[in-house]
C-alpha cells in the first residue's frame, strides 16, 4: 500500500514538473518577444513600436535577456513561494490578472459540463431503451452529423440567430456596462443572460460524445449476466435500466466528465472570443498576441492543476460508484 502511495506520488510530482517545464518553455519558442511591439486587441488602438534601447531596457527588466536555464530557475523558485509574476500587459501582478477573469469562465464551464452530462446520459439512456427503433435511428444519425460542427461556428450561428436577429439575448460581454440594478436578483439575471449562449455552445459541443458513450455502454452492461437475473427475479423494465444497467454505464462517463474539462478550457477560448466573453481564454488570446511570458504561463499552470485535480476527483468517484476498484 505504501509503495503505492509512493509510487502515485512519484508519478504526480513527475507530470507537474514536465507541465511546468513546458509551460516556461512554450510560449519562449514564439517568435518574437513582448517588447518588439506593444498592440491592442481592439480595432482603433494605438499601436506602439519601441526603439531598441527601450526593448533592451524592458528585456532586462524583466529578466528575459537571461540564459533560459536562469529564467527557468528564477521561474521554479517564484513558484514555489507561489508568486506567479508579473503580467506585461496587463502591468499587474499574474494571480490578480487571472482571479479577475477566472470566475467568468468557472461559470460558463461548469455550467456546459452539468448540461452536458445531464443532458447526454437522458438521451443515451433513451436511445439504447428504444435500440433498432426509429427514434433511435434518428436520434443517433441526427448527434453524429452535428457533432462535425465546430463550437467556433455553433456559438456564430448561435450568436446570429438569437442575439442579432431574434434579440433574446446580449452580443457580448459578461455583464451590461453602467446597469443599476435593482437588487442581486436582477444582477444574477443579467449575468446568466449573458452566459447563456456560451454555456449552451460549450454542452453542444461535448453532448454527442456523452451521449454515444453512454448509449453504448448501456448496450453492452444489458448483455451481462446480472441484467438477466434481475429480469428474472420479476424486476420492472424501468428498474432494472436504471437502478442495474444505468449505475454501471455511468462508470466511463465519469471518467470522461474529467477529461471533458480539459476538452472545454481548451475550447473555451475560441467560444469567448465568438461571444467577446471575459474569461479565462479571451485573456490568454490577448497574452500570446502581446507575449506575454508570466501570463501565458500562469493561465496554462491554472488550467493544467485544475485538470490534474479533476482527475484525482474523477478517480474518488469512479472508486464510490464500483468499489471493486481500488484507488
Amino acid at each position: 500500500m505504501v509503495k503505492d502511495r509512493n509510487s502515485f506520488i512519484f508519478r504526480f510530482l513527475s507530470t507537474l514538473f514536465v507541465i511546468l517545464a513546458i509551460n516556461f518553455f512554450l510560449p519562449r519558442m514564439m517568435p518574437g518577444d513582448p517588447f518588439s511591439t506593444t498592440s491592442a486587441d481592439e480595432v482603433g488602438e494605438e499601436i506602439i513600436v519601441m526603439t531598441e534601447e527601450q526593448r533592451l531596457y524592458y528585456m532586462n527588466y524583466y529578466g528575459l535577456d537571461r540564459p533560459l536555464y536562469e529564467q527557468f530557475l528564477v521561474y521554479m523558485k517564484n513558484l514555489i513561494t507561489g508568486d506567479l509574476g508579473r503580467s506585461i500587459y496587463y502591468k499587474m501582478p499574474v494571480s490578480d490578472v487571472i482571479m479577475l477573469h477566472l470566475p467568468w469562465t468557472m461559470l460558463i464551464v461548469v455550467g456546459a459540463i452539468v448540461i452536458s452530462t445531464i443532458s447526454g446520459v437522458v438521451l443515451g439512456t433513451l436511445s439504447a431503451m428504444n435500440r433498432k427503433k426509429g427514434s433511435d435511428r434518428i436520434m443517433m444519425t441526427g448527434m453524429i452529423a452535428f457533432a462535425e460542427i465546430p463550437s467556433f461556428l455553433l456559438g456564430l450561428i448561435l450568436l446570429l440567430i438569437f442575439s442579432a436577429y431574434l434579440r433574446l439575448f446580449p452580443l457580448a460581454g459578461a455583464i451590461t456596462p453602467f446597469a443599476n440594478y435593482n437588487g442581486p436578483a436582477e444582477q444574477a439575471w443579467d449575468i446568466l443572460c449573458h452566459a447563456f449562449l456560451p454555456v449552451v455552445t460549450l454542452s453542444l459541443s461535448q453532448l454527442t460524445g456523452v451521449y454515444l458513450l453512454t448509449r453504448n455502454t448501456l448496450i453492452t452492461v444489458t448483455t451481462k449476466d446480472y441484467i438477466r437475473t434481475a429480469r428474472a427475479k420479476g424486476l420492472g423494465e424501468k428498474t432494472v435500466w436504471i437502478r442495474h444497467a444505468l449505475r454501471n454505464a455511468l462508470l466511463p462517463v465519469v471518467t470522461r466528465t474529467g477529461f471533458m474539462i480539459g476538452i472545454m478550457m481548451g475550447g473555451v477560448v475560441l467560444v469567448e472570443s465568438v461571444f467577446s466573453y471575459p474569461g479565462i481564454g479571451m485573456t490568454l488570446r490577448s497574452a500570446v498576441v502581446g507575449r506575454d511570458y508570466p501570463l501565458i504561463q500562469g493561465i496554462l499552470l491554472i488550467i493544467a492543476v485544475s485538470i490534474l485535480i479533476c482527475n484525482l476527483l474523477v478517480d474518488k468517484i469512479y472508486g464510490k460508484l464500483d468499489p471493486r476498484v481500488v484507488i
